[in-house]
């Protein structure tokens, strides 16, 4: 990789881990009617696109978004935050691996790629952070365990609508233009 793109490259990354941090931050601040439960979790949407054209940096941004940009300013105690904000990174990394690895495309051309993206990049990613998400605010007494059931389907069913309203439009539109930068990040 040469020099120019590779900085490019790297003031990308301190850009989206920054989009990424406000988004959440936006979020938490706009649609929380509790410490750490976000009604509206808009910024889902963004940091799946994200890690689908910046691979692992924008997997790294999730994270990162979500434990500064929701978990401390909610006063989440650091090791719920850091063990909570797992839950982002699963709603990257799994449509991540499911592009990378059977080489779909991330503009969403074929009715495979579609495919890809609504079994892992809409179902399986949101029902394992839903699950992450509401399993560490019971498990680490956050919440009582009666609220589960409420808190995972909140989390679960808000990004469902979020993520397929947003993401695809993103992926379709955005990705094309990515690419002719020669921004995107490929296999990984």
């Amino acid at each position: 990789m040469d020099k120019p793109l590779k900085t490019i490259r790297i003031v990308i990354s301190i850009l989206v881990t920054a989009a990424s941090i406000l988004l959440a931050r936006f979020a938490a601040l706009t649609f929380s009617p509790a410490p750490g439960v976000i009604t509206f979790y808009f910024a889902v949407a963004f940091i799946i696109a994200f890690t689908l054209w910046f691979g692992v940096w924008g997997a790294v941004a999730a994270y990162i978004g979500c434990v500064k940009g929701a978990g401390i300013p909610a006063n989440l105690p650091l090791p719920v935050n850091l063990y909570w904000s797992l839950a982002n990174l699963w709603q990257v990394l799994i449509p991540l691996a499911a592009f990378v690895f059977p080489k779909a495309d991330a503009t969403l051309r074929t009715k495979r790629d579609l495919g890809v993206f609504l079994i892992f990049g809409w179902l399986l990613n949101n029902l394992v952070g839903a699950l992450w998400g509401a399993g560490t605010f019971v498990l680490s007494g956050q919440f009582p365990t009666l609220e589960f059931n409420g808190l995972f389907s909140n989390w679960f069913l808000t990004n469902l609508v979020v993520t397929i309203i947003i993401t695809p439009s993103l992926l379709r539109f955005v990705t094309p233009i990515i690419k002719t930068m020669g921004w995107l990040i490929k296999n990984y």
